[in-house]
C-alpha cells in the first residue's frame, strides 16, 4: 500500500528527523560577552599597531616646537609668589626664567620639563606688596614668552581659615534667601489655576535666565583656563551630563507617582525637580564665590549678603510655586530648602580651597544642563484645558521672570 504523500508524520518519527538535522549541521553560538570581549581585543590590537607604525611612518612636524602654559593657580604669601602652571600644548615645555615687572626673579622649585596636561608649582622669590599690579614672565627654553597678569596682589587665605566663613557667607547667599521665598506659599494658595499658571511661567524666566547668566560665566572662566580639558566643550559635558542625570531622577520619581496616584505627589515631584536644578546651580554659584574670595576679589559686606539675598529669594518661589494648591509638611518644606541652598556652602568651601577655572566651569555647566532639564519638566504644567501653553498671561509671566532675575542680579558684586 502507498504511503500518503499529504499525510501528517508520526509525533516521534518528526522528533527523530529534527534531532538528525540537528547533528549534522550543528552551530556553535557563543555567549555575547566572548564576542565582545574578542571583538575589543581586535580592537585595541589594531589601534595599538596603528599608533606604533603609523606614527613612524609619517614625517616630522616641521618648525619649532609648540609651547603653550596656563596658569590655572596662584598663590601669594610673604615674599613669595606661587604659581600652577599646566603644559596644555602639544610639546614639553621647561621654564627658562621668570620676570616679575621685568625685573629678573630667583625660582625656587618649577624649572624642570612640563609635559603635556602635566602640572608643576613655580616658586618665586618676589617682596610683593598689597594691592599693587604684577605682570609674571615666563620665558621657555626656546625663548617663547608667556604671560600672567596679577591686577592686585592680596595675600591668599588659608584654605583652613576660610571654611568657616565660607560656611557662613553660603548659609547668608543660599539657605535663607530660598527659605524667606518659600514662606510665600500660603499666599499661593489661595490664587486660581491661571494664577499658578502664571507663577510657573515666571519660575521658566528665572529659571531661563539663570541658565543664560551660568552659561555665559562658564565659558569666560573656560577660556581662562587655557582649554587643557576641553575649555567651552567642559561646559557641555556639565551640562548633558546633568541633564540625563536629571531625566533619570525625573523617571523614577515619576514612577512612584503614578504609583500614588495622587496630583499632590506630582505637584511634590516638580517641587524637587526644581530645587535639585536650583541646587546644583547654587553649587556652582558657590564655587564662584568661593573662588572670588581665594583671590581677593570678593568684597565682603552687607551690599554683597542683601543683594544675594534679593536675587535669590526669588529662587525660593520658584520651588513652591507647584505647591500652590497642595499642603507639603514641614519636613518636605526644610528638606527642599536644604536641597536648592546647601549646595551653596559646599560650593563657596570647595572654591575658596581649590580655586580651579576649569572644575568651575563644569560645574556652572552642570548647574545649567540641569536648570535645562527642569524647564522642560515645567511646561507641560502651564498648559490650560485647551491644550495651549503659551497664552498672553504665560508670556508676560516669563518676561517677568527674566526681568526680575537681570534687576536683582545688578545687586550682586560677585
Amino acid at each position: 500500500m502507498a504511503a500518503d504523500p499529504d499525510a501528517t508524520p508520526h509525533p516521534i518519527a518528526q522528533r527523530t528527523d529534527d534531532s538528525r538535522a540537528t547533528e549534522s549541521g550543528t552551530v556553535l553560538r557563543l555567549p555575547v560577552w566572548v564576542l565582545a570581549t574578542a571583538a575589543a581585543g581586535v580592537i585595541a590590537a589594531a589601534l595599538i599597531a596603528l599608533a606604533l607604525l603609523g606614527g613612524n611612518s609619517l614625517p616630522e612636524r616641521n618648525g619649532p616646537p609648540v609651547e603653550e602654559l596656563a596658569v590655572e593657580r596662584t598663590v601669594l604669601s610673604p615674599g613669595a609668589i606661587e604659581l600652577t602652571v599646566r603644559n596644555t600644548g602639544p610639546d614639553p615645555v621647561q621654564i627658562a626664567q621668570v620676570f616679575v615687572n621685568d625685573a629678573y626673579v630667583d625660582v625656587a622649585a618649577g624649572t624642570d620639563p612640563i609635559n603635556r596636561l602635566d602640572a608643576t608649582t613655580v616658586q618665586l622669590d618676589y617682596p610683593w606688596q598689597d594691592g599693587q599690579p604684577y605682570l609674571v614672565s615666563l620665558l621657555t627654553s626656546s625663548g617663547v614668552v608667556i604671560e600672567h597678569e596679577i591686577p592686585a596682589a592680596v595675600a591668599t587665605p588659608d584654605p583652613a581659615d576660610a571654611v568657616g566663613l565660607m560656611a557662613l557667607l553660603g548659609t547668608y547667599v543660599g539657605i535663607i534667601p530660598i527659605a524667606l521665598g518659600m514662606m510665600v506659599l500660603p499666599l499661593l494658595r489661595r490664587v486660581g489655576p491661571t494664577a499658578v499658571r502664571v507663577l510657573l511661567a515666571l519660575t521658566i524666566g528665572l529659571l531661563a535666565f539663570l541658565a543664560i547668566d551660568a552659561s555665559i560665566e562658564a565659558i569666560e572662566l573656560s577660556g581662562r583656563s587655557g582649554g587643557a580639558f576641553g575649555g567651552p566643550a567642559l561646559v557641555v559635558l556639565g551640562a548633558g551630563l546633568a541633564f540625563l542625570a536629571l531625566t533619570a531622577v525625573d523617571r523614577i520619581l515619576r514612577s512612584r507617582t503614578k504609583r500614588a496616584g495622587s496630583e499632590a505627589e506630582t505637584g511634590l515631584r516638580l517641587a524637587v525637580m526644581i530645587a535639585i536644578g536650583i541646587g546644583l546651580h547654587n553649587l556652582g554659584e558657590g564655587l564662584a564665590i568661593g573662588s572670588a574670595y581665594a583671590v581677593g576679589e570678593l568684597a565682603l559686606g552687607a551690599f554683597l549678603v542683601i543683594g544675594f539675598a534679593l536675587h535669590n529669594t526669588t529662587e525660593g518661589i520658584a520651588i513652591v510655586a507647584p505647591l500652590a494648591k497642595h499642603r507639603p509638611t514641614l519636613v518636605q518644606l526644610i528638606g527642599l530648602g536644604l536641597l536648592a541652598g546647601g549646595p551653596a556652602i559646599l560650593g563657596a568651601m570647595l572654591g575658596a580651597a581649590v580655586d580651579n577655572s576649569e572644575l568651575s566651569a563644569f560645574l556652572l555647566g552642570v548647574g545649567v544642563g540641569a536648570i535645562a532639564q527642569v524647564i522642560v519638566q515645567i511646561a507641560p504644567a502651564m498648559r490650560t484645558r485647551s491644550g495651549q501653553v503659551l497664552n498672553p498671561a504665560t508670556i508676560g509671566g516669563i518676561a517677568a521672570g527674566v526681568l526680575i532675575m537681570y534687576v536683582t542680579g545688578l545687586l550682586v558684586t560677585a
